[in-house]
């Protein structure tokens, strides 16, 4: 089936602290293979990035059957993939700077600085609310654009802090919830802080770090060569953050992914809860890797801000249409990993069904064949 690509722009008015107020334009891509008819047969999906991942590296990847937008959308979807801001092609306020870099990663920016610098921006970029905003504006531009009412939500990692909470207060609009790895702290805070909160605008990812992303639990977890694959497609979405670092015997730079620094709230045991929303009018389902260490905080933190654990997401909702799955040999780079087409078909029947397994509640497993069965 035929698939027509659109850049869009999404015009939006920032809540960012540090642009607030100005017209801005969010990046979304989209993947359209809906066959003709009334708009009423149109499906639209939804598909966010997380914390450091850039929306097209995580979704859209280039690489032979990786590409899981287009999977999803030769399934017959008309696909959707947004950057917030602060991240891949969306804006990046205050982000060119060097030393608005967290001062602990700043070897990796260029010209490498002698130490640690004051930052111009002072604060953290982004937060809760303004993800919600910027994710609102985009399901409202869908709704308009393809005429439908609803839409189908998709987030890996972070996303979670946006698309859950989004789909509590906007019932209406959430056809259904695809969480994989799903970042959730269930005691977590509840309220706002006193914005913005002083910090820094930037982190950054280095090719090292993707190298520890895909570090293998188990025998080909994923496929060689793909730190390179990962690794260019984060490059062709940084045109600053390319030419980042020290330089390599090649004399190019070496490179850095800038991502943005964000504060988080409203979203934990309590307010995953309220109202009987997810697993009720929003049936939800969580994916996560079994050897997922960054969505399931281990040892456990601290902080319960940074406490995260996946499983207790399936038990903070309340509704009675909620699945989990496990996958085997699988972390929290599963769109990288060999198990990535397993994972396309478990959302493209998601997507049709809102069943597991021909269940709408439970917890199973997903081995290496992608065959389903329930959890121990």
């Amino acid at each position: 089936m035929a698939i027509t690509t659109t850049d869009h722009s999404v015009p939006h008015t920032s809540t960012v602290p540090a642009n607030a107020g100005q017209k801005v334009e969010l990046f979304v891509r989209e993947h359209d293979s809906t066959p003709s008819g009334p708009p009423a047969n149109r499906k639209a999906v939804l598909m966010l990035h997380g914390r450091s991942v850039p929306v097209l590296a995580g979704y859209d990847l280039q690489h032979t059957s990786y590409g899981w937008a287009k999977a999803i959308a030769q399934a017959g979807y008309d696909v959707f993939m947004m950057d917030l801001q602060g991240s891949g092609r969306s804006p990046r306020p205050r982000m060119e700077d060097p030393c608005n870099v967290n001062p602990s990663q700043q070897a990796a920016v260029t010209p490498p600085l002698s130490g640690p610098r004051t930052a111009s921006y002072p604060f953290v970029l982004t937060n809760s609310q303004s993800d919600q905003d910027e994710l609102s504006t985009v399901v409202e531009y869908i709704c308009n654009k393809r005429n439908v009412s609803k839409v189908a939500f998709i987030g890996w990692s972070a996303a979670a802090f946006a698309m859950g909470p989004y789909a509590i207060k906007n019932p209406g609009k959430v056809e259904s919830l695809f969480l994989l790895g799903p970042i959730f702290p269930p005691l977590g805070p509840s309220n706002p802080p006193i914005l913005p909160v002083p910090g820094f605008p930037t982190h950054v990812l280095t090719r090292t770090s993707i190298e520890q992303a895909l570090a293998m639990k188990c025998a080909n977890q994923h496929e060689p060569g793909m730190v390179d694959v990962v690794w260019s497609a984060l490059m062709d979405n940084d045109p600053i953050g390319r030419d980042w670092g020290k330089l390599l015997p090649s004399g190019q730079p070496a490179g850095a992914s800038r991502f943005r620094n964000f504060v988080t709230w409203g979203w934990n045991n309590t307010t995953a809860g309220q109202g009987g929303v997810l697993g009720g009018s929003v049936p939800a389902l969580i994916v996560h890797g079994e050897h997922d260490q960054t969505a399931n905080t281990t040892p456990p933190s601290s902080n319960p801000a940074l406490d995260f654990h996946v499983p207790a997401l399936y038990d903070a909702i309340t509704g009675p249409h909620k699945l989990l799955v496990t996958v085997k040999c699988a972390g929290h780079s599963m769109p990288w990993e060999s198990q990535h087409k397993n994972l396309h078909n478990l959302s493209k029947h998601w997507l049709k069904h809102t069943k597991v397994d021909g269940k709408t509640q439970g917890m199973f497993e997903m081995d290496e064949n992608g065959n389903i069965s329930p959890a121990p």
